[in-house]
């Protein structure tokens, strides 16, 4: 979709009918502003609808993938349009959540559509009671394990799973099959 021409689109503002009064029977300044009307016509309809092209609901297709940079979604063109749109209408809520093991199984929901039962080798436990025992020494690894009855990439989802992985952590990916 091209928004830079679009043919019999009408002014809503047209020059000629601003005009001082001295220049409205005016037959070379009446086609000289409608020239213009023409021009400014696509222009002045896109600010108008302006909201609507930050809204991932709204915006034209087109202009998608630039939204998305806007908000770092990462979307992939090969998903539906609708699964396109959700990623980039919950991008701020899958950053806020960045690193945890929510946030992951979120990213995974939205870009797959699969649960995932992950396990953090962080290491990390607290107590109201002192001198309460220690954690197990972490592992190191972050296990992301996905049961999914169709095929998945299973580069593509490390590539997720990394993305989102703390430093500290090595990623490990495993996906099976669901029983028949």
């Amino acid at each position: 979709m091209t928004r830079a021409a679009v043919p019999g689109l009408p002014s809503r503002y047209p020059i000629g009918a601003l005009l001082p009064a001295l220049y409205a029977d005016d037959d070379l300044a009446q086609r000289f502003t409608a020239g213009l009307d023409t021009v400014l016509a696509p222009v002045l309809s896109t600010l108008d609808n302006l909201p609507a092209y930050f809204d991932p609901a709204l915006t034209p297709d087109d202009f998608l993938p630039w939204l998305s940079s806007w908000v770092g979604a990462g979307i992939d063109p090969s998903w539906p349009e609708d699964r396109r749109r959700a990623a980039v209408a919950r991008a701020v809520e899958i950053h806020r959540r960045r690193g945890t093991r929510r946030g992951l199984a979120d990213h995974l929901r939205l870009c797959f559509g699969v649960e995932a039962d992950i396990q953090d080798g962080g290491g990390v436990s607290w107590s109201s009671e002192p001198d309460s025992a220690l954690p197990p020494a972490p592992t190191g690894e972050l296990l992301v394990r996905i049961r999914s009855d169709r095929p998945l990439d299973e580069a593509r989802v490390l590539a997720v799973v990394r993305a989102s992985c703390p430093a500290h952590l090595t990623c490990r990916v495993e996906i099976t099959g669901s029983p028949a």
